[in-house]
């Protein structure tokens, strides 16, 4: 493989495969500091989910734990040890769709995974052939759509309705190998989704395609698909993208250059967007644009900007970067609370998150959580940490599991372990 973009495969060219390099003296002293926590059952106890118990889940990639954080105190309430991660779960509608029984859909190594809310037991499991995998639910929560870039170059539909007798398994497949990529690329490089709020199109911005793909969910067929160029002599590579509360404005986060840019589209017509501007570096958009959310009323968007370890603050309707939130390290994401007041912003490489209060539009609070934090949703049930969780997770914490635990992809600065490999 050449020209390796160490952005998109930051770890391709070295072994950095999680490794089991636990010393006795680490194990002797998690085991001693687990078996304190369990003791003092510091967690809590019981089976039962905490029914009205608003909550962000941070996944913790470096030690395979979820922190649990209570949107009313914005404190840890409870850690957890999963043997797996995500970086890019499932929160654009899941915070106000699920509670105790609903599922948080997760991307793990080579697929999708459900956990449920309540329990955090698996709830359902597929394999997309790819390392990496985006997902979302639909506004209605009946269905998922999961795109898997390579080398699958393929968008999924799974039933996500979990009274259904096909719950978690395809329903709708779209194999868009057949378009080809940019260079030696097998594929257009399908990479994130996001879905209108009618719940009619999912939009799916292609890496190695330089094309925004629109997808009409109900039918699972290709609605329209719109070249993007550049603005510089680089490739558009657009790669990730929201869709506003009110449908009527998209964000979309292209690799674009050195700096990679940020594109605003009109969605007023939802199966034809068309863009409206594209801001760099020199519109005062903070370096390397990887996701983004939009504010409740769809009047700003927050693009996180790990280049410069800032959010940089868009004003859909001006078209401009009013502002730029330090977050003091590499944040890549975030998640609203169910409420949408507070966007919650993991710092991996401070093991923060960083809590911006929509209001005032300013960093109001910082949370300590666990090791190498990336990805986040959030729900309306809090599950139970009983005192083996507790155990578990201070273990995790002190690296015995560090050779087990399961892989997510990441992109960019990142301690997830996870190994992508193009064919």
């Amino acid at each position: 493989m050449t020209d390796i973009d160490p952005t998109l495969y930051p770890n391709a060219e070295s072994d950095n495969q999680p490794v089991d390099a636990v010393s006795r003296r680490r194990v002797l002293a998690g085991s001693t500091a687990a078996g304190a926590a369990a003791t003092a059952g510091c967690l809590g106890g019981g089976d039962e989910p905490n029914r009205e118990g608003s909550t962000v889940f941070v996944f913790n990639t470096g030690d395979g734990t979820v922190s649990l954080i209570d949107t009313a105190t914005n404190e840890v309430v409870g850690t957890t040890h999963l043997g797996l991660s995500s970086s890019f779960p499932s929160n654009q509608y899941t915070p106000q769709l699920t509670d105790t029984d609903d599922t948080l859909w997760l991307n793990v190594d080579r697929g999708v995974r459900g956990l449920s809310a309540g329990s955090l037991s698996e709830t359902a499991r597929f394999d997309t052939g790819s390392g990496a995998n985006w997902l979302e639910q639909t506004p209605d929560g009946q269905h998922l759509v999961v795109s898997a870039r390579e080398p699958a170059h393929t968008l999924y539909r799974l039933d996500a309705d979990p009274d259904s007798d096909s719950f978690g398994e395809q329903t709708g497949v779209i194999d868009r190998t057949s378009e080809g990529g940019r260079g030696d690329n097998d594929g257009p490089g399908p990479c994130d989704v996001t879905i209108h709020p009618d719940g009619q199109y999912a939009y799916v911005p292609d890496l190695y395609g330089d094309t925004l793909t629109v997808v009409d969910i109900p039918s699972f067929e290709i609605e329209t698909q719109i070249e993007v160029d550049p603005v510089g002599e680089a490739p558009a590579e657009p790669w990730m993208g929201t869709i506003s509360w009110d449908g009527a404005r998209l964000l979309v986060e292209h690799n674009e250059g050195d700096a990679g840019s940020e594109s605003i589209w009109d969605t007023s017509d939802p199966a034809n967007p068309e863009e409206i501007t594209r801001l760099t570096v020199d519109d005062g958009l903070g370096e390397g644009p990887l996701t983004s959310e939009i504010g409740p009323e769809s009047e700003v968007g927050y693009v996180f900007t790990p280049g410069t370890n800032d959010i940089s603050v868009v004003d859909l309707t001006a078209g401009e970067v009013t502002d730029r939130l330090d977050v003091g390290g590499s944040a890549f994401v975030g998640t609203w609370d169910p409420a949408r007041e507070t966007l919650y912003v993991p710092v991996q490489t401070t093991n923060e998150v960083a809590v911006v209060d929509h209001a005032s539009r300013k960093i109001t609070d910082t949370i300590a959580v666990g090791d190498s934090p990336y990805g986040a949703t959030a729900a309306t049930v809090r599950p139970q940490s009983d005192n083996t969780d507790a155990l578990l997770a201070k273990l995790a914490q002190m690296g015995v599991f560090a050779s087990t635990a399961e892989t997510t992809y990441c992109i960019g600065e990142c301690a997830c372990g996870h190994q992508l490999e193009r064919d």
